[in-house]
């Protein structure tokens, strides 16, 4: 089943699209985060908010990935660092 949107503009008492006329008519191009299909169209940034909540949406789950991992290589890193600084302190108070 296949539902097609009326075009009436929320913003101007749902009286049809002015499209063009309309500084909220803008164009987007990318990948639909659903689908994955390349997306190349014009639309209402009101109608384009759902999709684009749902990009962003998995946008900060990768940047939260990328900073656990930093953050994991971070804590191993200071562990090497910290058994060193006390093995060099060992060695010179044996001296």
């Amino acid at each position: 089943m296949n539902l097609d949107a009326k075009t009436n503009c929320p913003l101007d008492g749902f009286k049809p699209c002015r499209q063009l006329e309309c500084a909220w008519f803008i164009k987007v191009l990318g990948k639909n985060p659903n689908t994955g299909k390349d997306v190349e169209d014009w639309g209402c940034s009101v109608a384009w908010l759902p999709i684009l909540s749902i990009e962003n949406s998995q946008q900060q789950r990768q940047t939260g990935a990328a900073v656990e991992s930093f953050r994991n290589e971070m804590v191993k890193s200071n562990e090497v660092n910290t058994a060193i600084m006390i093995e060099t302190a060992n060695l010179k108070f044996l001296k």
